[in-house]
This record gives C-alpha cells, sequence and structure tokens, in this order.
C-alpha cells in the first residue's frame, strides 16, 4: 500500500460491467477491535483488519503505550491485552492519529480515565482542522484536562485523571463521542449512563456485548447503555466484514452505469450502517441483500445492486446518523438524477476531514450541476445528462478520502477531465479502491 503522494487524472466514461467483487474490511470494526483487545484480559485475535493508514496509526499509537501486537499473517493479528487502567506512557510520548478522527476520540476515551497518563496527541493537517470541543468538554466531566485551556484542536497535551467519576450523557448523532464515554466509563469509578434517541452505530457495543458484568444495553423508544466501572473484559475473537462505507461507492456506480450489475460479498450489514442502502431503495434502486449470517453481533450479507432509475433523494434528517459517511456520494447521485433533491440535517458534515457540504457543492458546480445549502440543509439540482465538453474539474488536497472518492466516482460517470490532488488519502480507508475500480473497467492515470 503505497504511502506517497500522488494525484490521479481522469477523463473517459466507464462502460458498463457485470461482476462481483469483495470490498476492503471494515475500518470502524478493525480500529475498535484492536482498540478493545488492548484494554482486555488475556490475548485477543483480530482476523481480516482493514490495513489502512487509519488502522496502522490505531497500531502504533497502541504500541506506544505499551501494548504487545504481532502479526500472524496477512490481515491476521495477536493483541496482547493489558486490562483496563493499565497503559503506560513516558512524559515524553507523542501520539500520532493521523487522519482519523475515530482513532482520536475513542483513545481519548480510553485515556482519559487511565491513571498517570500525561501525552502530546495531534493529527495530520486534515485532522488539527476539526475541532475537538465536544469531545474534550465529554472528557473534563471524567476528569481529564486538556492543555492548552479553551483551545479545541490539535496539536494538544491530555492528562488523565486519577479519580474518575462516571457520567450520565445524552447521546446525539456521533457514535465516536458515544463510543469515547463508553470507553472512558469502563474504568470510572461508579456507573456511566448513556441515553440514545437516534441509534447511531453500535460496533463498540457489539463487540464488548460478551462483558455484561460491564455492560448492559436495554432497547426501547430509547436505547439505554449503562457502563459498570472497573470490571474486567473478555479477550476478543473477531473476523471484521467487509466495509458497507466503501461498498457505497461501487453502489452509487453501479447504479447510475447503464446495464451494470454487481454482487458485493461478505459486507457488514449492521442496521445502524445501511441508511444508504435503504434510503436509496425507496428512491427506486434496485438494491438486495442476500445471504445473511451472524459474526460477533454482526449482521453480514452479499449487496446485489443492479442499474436504475431513481427518483430525486428525499433524505430527511433521520437518515444522517445512519448514513454519515456516504454523504458526499449521495450528493453525486442526485447531481446525477433528475430534479430537485434535498438532505436535511446535514451541519455536522462541515466538521468531517473537510467542510463537506461546501466541497461537494464546489465539485459538483464545475460540470455545471447548482446547489444550495442554508446551514443545516442542502438542495441539489440534479442533471440527467451532463455536458463535461471543454469541462476540466479539478479537487484539491482537502485530505479527505470520501470527497476523493466521490468526485472519481462522478469523473467515470460524466467523462469529464478530472485532476484529483493527494488522491492517496484514499488508503486510511479504502486501499483497494483503484484495484477494484479497474476491475469493473475504469480508466485513470497516476502522476506521481
Amino acid at each position: 500500500m503505497p504511502s506517497r503522494k500522488f494525484n490521479l487524472v481522469l477523463g473517459k466514461k466507464i462502460k458498463s460491467f457485470k461482476k462481483t467483487i469483495k470490498v476492503d474490511p471494515d475500518k470502524s470494526i478493525s480500529i475498535r477491535s484492536f482498540l478493545i483487545g488492548s484494554i482486555s484480559q488475556n490475548i485477543s485475535s483480530n482476523r481480516n483488519v482493514l490495513e489502512s493508514e487509519d488502522v496502522l496509526s490505531t497500531i502504533n499509537c497502541l504500541k506506544k503505550l505499551g501494548v504487545k501486537i504481532i502479526k500472524k499473517a496477512k490481515s491476521n493479528y495477536l493483541v496482547y491485552g493489558k486490562g483496563l487502567g493499565s497503559f503506560d506512557a513516558k512524559a515524553t510520548t507523542e501520539l500520532n492519529f493521523g487522519n482519523s478522527g475515530t482513532l482520536a476520540r475513542l483513545l481519548i476515551g480510553i485515556l482519559s480515565t487511565t491513571p498517570n497518563i500525561k501525552v502530546k496527541i495531534k493529527g495530520d493537517h486534515s485532522l488539527n482542522k476539526r475541532s475537538m470541543k465536544a469531545l474534550i468538554e465529554l472528557m473534563s466531566e471524567f476528569g481529564a484536562t486538556f492543555l492548552p485551556k479553551n483551545k479545541y484542536h490539535f496539536p494538544l497535551t491530555l492528562v488523565s485523571t486519577d479519580m474518575p467519576i462516571g457520567i450520565q450523557y445524552k447521546a446525539g448523532v456521533s457514535a465516536q463521542l458515544k463510543s469515547a464515554v463508553i470507553f472512558a466509563g469502563l474504568n470510572s469509578y461508579g456507573n456511566t449512563k448513556i441515553i440514545e434517541k437516534n441509534k447511531s452505530r453500535d460496533h463498540t457495543e457489539n463487540i464488548l456485548s460478551r462483558n455484561n458484568q460491564a455492560i448492559k444495553i436495554k432497547n426501547g423508544k430509547e436505547k439505554i447503555i449503562s457502563v459498570f466501572g472497573k470490571k474486567y473484559l473478555n479477550s476478543v475473537n473477531i473476523n471484521v466484514p467487509g466495509d458497507p462505507s466503501s461498498a457505497a461507492f461501487f453502489t452509487a456506480l453501479t447504479l447510475l452505469n447503464k446495464k451494470s450489475s454487481l454482487q458485493i460479498k461478505n459486507v457488514g450489514l449492521n442496521p445502524t450502517r445501511i441508511g444508504f442502502y435503504i434510503l436509496l431503495k425507496k428512491m427506486g434502486a434496485n438494491i438486495k441483500f442476500k445471504n445473511f449470517k451472524k459474526e460477533n453481533n454482526e449482521l453480514i450479507g452479499d449487496i446485489i445492486i443492479k442499474s436504475s432509475k431513481i427518483k430525486p433523494i428525499k433524505a430527511g434528517k433521520d437518515y444522517y446518523v445512519n448514513s454519515t459517511d456516504e454523504y458526499p456520494i449521495l450528493f453525486v447521485i442526485a447531481g446525477l438524477t433528475k430534479g430537485i433533491s434535498v438532505f436535511k440535517g446535514i451541519g455536522e458534515l462541515a466538521n468531517k476531514e473537510s467542510n463537506r457540504i461546501k466541497e461537494m457543492q464546489k465539485i459538483l458546480k464545475q460540470v455545471g450541476i447548482k446547489s444550495v445549502s442554508k446551514k443545516n440543509e442542502l438542495k441539489i439540482f440534479g442533471k440527467e445528462m451532463i455536458d463535461t465538453k471543454h469541462k476540466i474539474v479539478r479537487v484539491p488536497n482537502l485530505g479527505d478520502h470520501r470527497i476523493c472518492m466521490s468526485s472519481f466516482i462522478l469523473a467515470i460517470l460524466t467523462g469529464s477531465k478530472t485532476e484529483i490532488k493527494n488522491f492517496e488519502t484514499v488508503f486510511t480507508s479504502s486501499p483497494s479502491f483503484l484495484k477494484i475500480m479497474k476491475t469493473l473497467g475504469a480508466k485513470f492515470e497516476i502522476q506521481k
């Protein structure tokens, strides 16, 4: 997997295809499998993990905190658990989260209630621009300190608390903040209670579910997560399924590419992750789920997609929580679907790897697609036919893998000459993206 910088140039439409593929393993589950294995007892086994830059950043950070991790074979690892509250770090230790907001928030959750921790924390250029205010305020409730005070962007210094006390938290749309609170609560005195009205992705709860001495979940109109602090955690044995967020880009391509069909095998179909697919099915997309099985409380199956004529997308705010990562590619689908598509409740997209609303508007505008945004809403005036003659689409270095991937799909569907800067950022989540695109017939040129 290359880490050197490179740009991508595209300019040819893709032809129809009928293929079966596998996508990269799920990034969210891969990162959590290492974090949870490291604070559990005994040795955990993580198989078919995503070997992307975000996951490698996770492994590097954990090793700096004294965790022994051994690679047994390609994508298979053993994690020698240290147990809760057992990380250690020198005062000079610096943890680099790279591009990963997931790693940053979840590991800070663990470290905030681990005794005797004082570490410098930072990310890459993109992550350093993202506000961590909500996370810092939550961890401060447990007793952690972040220096300098009143600064909410990396780099920072984290000073843990030796006397963490459980809190009560009303969860919003962020699964990462919810998970950070769970992790902080696991090593706090007393109990931590999380009330969740809109159910966000629940991989953390699923992996921890064998530990009913440490976590209990009550599902109802509101989901109640009770975390009982200072209990031991059992080791985990995880086989990571395909990533539904990565699969979304190939799904979008197939839906909009005439006379095409695709089967994507062994994808995670967790109900909190398939809002993208449910939404498009309601708009007339020919998408089917088949061959279901369950592993580690995660539903897995195949996705079957066929070219479809879909209606303009009407996405209410409730869709956001279960399809957060897929909004850039949803904007592309909307742009290439005749009629007005409306996306509500998307304000949080401004604090992703880039401002995904503004940046996608700029890209769509370059191929003649009009859009109007308000604080929490975006309208896209889609066209079925795009005249890309004499148009050049330029995508700057945003450090945003989802925008790079979405721009790639737009380019091969329209045939517009497109230059995407620093495409290597896609390797943070989908190292096989270009390889799979090649098998589907996409033409592109790498410029180093």
